[in-house]
């Protein structure tokens, strides 16, 4: 018994660029059952013919009824040109080959056309009862020119966000599984068919390579056995690696070239590669034949599919109890992790992780990365992606080489950039380290050298003075100051849970660590907060409030009373402390302390607390290694604090957050305190294994960009 055929086509006609009706927000992955994107290294490479051969090995050679899903987000030349309507039709005639007792249940749908396409022609599927299995075919988008998805979208009005095609494409995801209920994970397959090559533009001009980014579906490649095949099919792998998809096959139309050999050479058969029988030319062939001969092919890769998709499940589940045994996490007390309090992440795409997530089903979700991993994290996914790119090239050109008296490209460049940039004005000095605790020790050891010379302290450079300690160098710092977990770094900053014997038995604090007056909102209105021990007398009965930001960070608050209390303040704390004599580093975080408790400073009593410095001749070091590069809004707090420093540090954005970097930069004047006759006394004996690292410096110039 069959039931009439039925049309499930559906038109919406658009004039406009469509948007989403609501706020979109990033799309989750459904992990019930496998989902794979096919992509092709050109255009006219067989993609469709894949995910019939698909389609037939999965639903036609099952013993249980299974459900196959074909999706095409993307499709031009409709309707003489369609790819779901194609697998809709092949899958009906091998289904009355290979099992003309038992019907194909089958539906095809169009959910969006282009105000050209007529539907003069609706699409009809044939529906079997009882329990067959099923086909469902979607076309998301549909144009009539056959050319590119942004052409035919400009030129027919029917423009789309990415944002809409994600959001469409994943509420189809989450009809998969929602169909798929019930069943086992190997009773359902969903494909994704791309269109064109892997670059090819989406209707929004982005490369679809990026496009589906976000979902990081797993792929399958078809690629190309024709003459210049290897080159193309190789670099549309490398496309797809570059963009973090995991690649699970590479198959392609045999043409008597043998190209299987060079490219399981090149993939050193981590990745399967599939050759299919040659594909008749003759238009009126209805290619049953070739997908008989191809079965064994189709079969084979969908075995292929199936195994990395359980595998991969295995590993999301595997990876919290594994990670538990072996890893020592930073900042954490392990006997507190509660079970299940492991996130495991299985990407990033911009602002966002993809972490693996068991509700109702499983799910790779995004989530917000709120303190961007640690205030490292600045790139958007396509600079991710960028990024990723300019590593590659350098570390494929370079590697790494040793950086004392030698000069790459990359650093050079990127010095140049940074002394042009953050350090404009007054820097004149690179030097490259790997991480910000590393560059504030840096910096101390200069600030001391710089210090000890303006101040006499050093008589006799030629002379070893291996063991000699005649000063105790200290540094005037902040309360709620944090510069770093190295023990030179922790020494720098006031007594915290940092500090504690349990976490550093050495700390002694060498320094003189001032309690500086705070800024904080309330009712819209910017407030001064002042500690207790300044002489307020001449501010008393006056509010310190201001109406916006920029009157606080406003120069003219140089000739305030609150400048001569703050000037007044310092000098007091300095003259009285007794070691004042040998403070050797002025060292801050200007205008906002991190970890210490996202504390804004006030950039008056900064800017105070510098040129005091300045007259003592007291090297001053900023560490930028969180507010630098525009997280505070400008490039460099300098342009806050309207003051330089002698010495600044800078990391974690550095490199968009992509690579540890870290530099120190300096002026002139305490380079020269480096400079003499002695190869090893006078010179700056600190070094780092990847000093001027080639990977790191490359990547900082798209920052600039």
């Amino acid at each position: 018994m069959f039931r009439f055929p039925s049309v499930l086509l559906s038109r919406r006609l658009h004039r406009r660029e469509l948007s989403s009706s609501t706020t979109s927000h990033p799309p989750s992955l459904p992990l019930s059952h496998p989902i794979y994107l096919i992509w092709g290294s050109n255009t006219g490479v067989g993609k469709t013919l894949v995910s019939a051969g698909i389609a037939a090995a999965f639903l036609l050679s099952s013993p249980t009824p299974s459900q196959f899903h074909y999706l095409k987000p993307l499709q031009t030349g409709f309707p003489s040109d369609s790819d779901s309507r194609f697998v809709f039709n092949k899958l009906r005639q091998l289904s009355l080959i290979r099992n003309p007792h038992i019907p194909l249940s089958a539906s095809h749908r169009v959910i969006n056309l282009s105000p050209a396409v007529t539907a003069s022609n609706p699409l009809a599927g044939e529906e079997g009862v009882g329990p067959p299995p099923e086909l469902l075919c979607k076309t998301l988008y549909a144009w009539e020119e056959a050319v590119s998805p942004h052409l035919a979208a400009e030129r027919e009005g029917l423009v789309v966000k990415d944002s809409v095609v994600l959001e469409t494409l994943g509420e189809c995801l989450e009809d998969v599984a929602e169909c798929g209920a019930g069943k086992e994970r190997s009773e359902v397959l969903c494909v994704v068919e791309t269109a064109g090559g892997v670059a090819s533009p989406g209707p929004s001009g982005s490369l679809q390579c990026d496009l589906y980014r976000p979902f990081r579906i797993p792929a399958v490649l078809v690629g190309d056995g024709r003459l210049g095949g290897i080159s193309g099919t190789i670099s549309a792998y490398e496309s797809l690696k570059l963009r973090g998809y995991d690649v699970v096959a590479v198959v392609f139309e045999d043409h008597g070239l043998l190209n299987e050999g060079p490219l399981m050479s090149y993939m050193r058969n981590k990745v399967p590669v599939l050759v299919l029988p040659p594909i008749p030319k003759d238009p009126l062939n209805d290619l049953m034949e070739w997908f008989e001969s191809s079965h064994y092919i189709f079969s084979n890769l969908k075995e292929i599919m199936l195994s990395a998709y359980f595998e991969r499940i295995k590993k999301l589940h595997d990876m919290p109890r594994e990670a538990r045994d072996i890893i020592w996490w930073p900042f954490t007390q392990h006997k507190l992790v509660p079970d299940g309090g492991v996130t495991v992440i299985d990407s990033r795409c911009g602002e966002n992780f993809s972490i693996f997530k068991v509700q109702k089903t499983e799910v790779i979700a995004p989530q917000f990365d709120a303190c961007a991993s640690w205030w490292t994290q600045g790139p958007d996914a396509i600079m991710q992606t960028e990024l990723a790119r300019e590593m590659g090239y350098a570390a494929a050109r370079f590697g790494h080489v040793m950086f004392p008296e030698n000069v790459h490209e990359p650093a050079l460049n990127c010095a140049e950039l940074l002394l042009q940039g953050v350090g404009k004005g007054w820097a004149s000095r690179t030097y490259f380290s790997d991480n910000g605790s590393t560059a504030i020790e840096i910096a101390l050891k200069m600030a001391f050298r710089k210090f000890s010379v303006d101040h006499g302290l050093i008589v006799h450079c030629h002379e070893d003075t291996t063991n000699e300690r005649s000063t105790e160098l200290m540094v005037l710092a902040l309360q709620r100051s944090y510069h770093g977990d190295t023990l030179g770094a922790m020494e720098a900053q006031a007594p915290s849970s940092y500090t504690g014997f349990l976490q550093q038995p050495w700390y002694t604090g060498r320094g003189l660590f001032l309690d500086p007056p705070s800024v904080f909102m309330h009712n819209s209105t910017w407030n001064v907060s002042i500690p207790e021990g300044y002489h307020l007398e001449s501010l008393k009965g006056k509010s310190i409030t201001f109406a916006s930001p920029d009157e606080i960070f406003h120069k003219g608050r140089d000739k305030s009373e609150l400048a001569t209390v703050y000037s007044s303040y310092i000098s007091k704390v300095l003259s009285g402390f007794r070691g004042s004599n040998n403070v050797g580093a002025l060292i801050m975080e200007p205008v906002i302390q991190g970890a210490g408790g996202m504390h804004m400073v006030d950039p008056l009593f900064q800017r105070v607390l510098v040129n005091e410095c300045r007259s003592r001749k007291i090297p001053v070091i900023f560490d930028e290694v969180f507010t630098g590069f525009w997280r505070l809004g400008v490039e460099t707090a300098v342009e806050l604090i309207h003051c330089v420093p002698d010495i600044a540090c800078f990391g974690k954005l550095l490199t968009g957050g992509i690579i540890p970097l870290a530099v120190t930069l300096a002026t002139n004047a305490v380079f020269d305190s480096f400079i003499g006759d002695s190869k090893v006394l006078q010179i700056f004996l600190e070094d780092f294994s990847f000093a001027g690292w080639l990977v790191g410096t490359e990547s900082l110039k798209l920052l600039f960009y």
